[in-house]
């Protein structure tokens, strides 16, 4: 297994309604959230606005730390890993993240942005890499000397993920990575996706709310609600005989293309 989760509970401050005096009260967002992600699958992590999706995916790879339960990677525990332990495995799982815009650094050129992650793992021939992760996601080599506001949504993104895949993890988490494309970037990042789990057996973690791109994309589905799995199946057994009421309520929200067609 890439990962083993097991009864992973997490709770963050609701400063909606913290008080004028004292410490703002706590919401649980993970509720013993348990499951395994095995080599080479492409998991759909779905659910609705507020569902702990996103919260999950950061606390798989530590980027805000759980209140109790285990977090493997690889057969290590990194649950309360110290961030010198964390530095030296980061290069192995990476994220590409929902707004490229705010994610890439706006005063550094495309080239440095994807260089920076290269340096901190104390890595030679950077250019050469650089060149290459541009290569990988379909960017001309020339861009490194762009700036991200010289590039469309869908370039953008494809610069995130250059980032992420030029330290050649094992293991990717991908946060509404196409939320805010149009249609036709949302095809060729989703393309680009596939070949690269195909060409570098990549494992892969895809956040969404929208359980289309999730069928098209991923193997299994893990559906997130309040907090808590109600669903984890193979993709099709999701979409062809949901189980849980709230997995239908989510399926019966995807726009169909034929106006007879109708989930079960």
């Amino acid at each position: 297994m890439i990962y083993r989760i097991r009864d992973l509970r997490l709770s963050l401050a609701n400063m909606a309604h913290k008080p004028l005096l004292g410490s703002a009260p706590r919401i649980e967002i993970l509720k013993g959230v348990s499951f395994d992600v095995p080599q080479g699958a492409v998991l759909g992590i779905v659910g609705g606005s507020g569902s702990g999706k996103s919260t999950l995916g950061r606390a798989m790879l530590r980027l805000i730390e759980p209140d109790s339960g285990q977090i493997e990677f690889e057969g290590r525990n990194i649950t309360h890993a110290p961030e010198a332990e964390l530095r030296l495995l980061r290069h192995r799982f990476q994220m590409i993240f929902q707004d490229p815009m705010s994610s890439l650094n706006p005063r550094r050129r495309v080239g440095g942005i994807i260089a920076g992650p290269l340096r901190l793992q104390g890595l030679d021939n950077i250019d050469a890499r650089v060149s290459e992760a541009l290569d990988m996601v379909g960017l001309p080599r020339t861009f490194a000397r762009r700036y991200p506001h010289e590039l469309s949504g869908g370039q953008r993104q494809r610069v995130g993920i250059a980032r992420a895949i030029a330290l050649r993890p094992r293991f990717i988490l991908a946060d509404e990575i196409v939320s805010g494309l149009d249609v036709s970037s949302q095809a060729q990042v989703l393309n680009l996706l596939e070949e690269l789990v195909r060409e570098f057996g990549l494992t892969l973690a895809f956040i969404s709310h929208d359980l289309s791109v999730v069928r098209r994309l991923c193997n299994r589905v893990l559906v997130l609600h309040h907090g808590e799995i109600v669903e984890e199946v193979e993709t099709s057994a999701l979409f062809d005989n949901p189980k849980a009421d709230y997995t239908r309520s989510l399926l019966g929200a995807i726009p169909l293309p034929d106006p007879d067609q109708v989930w079960l």
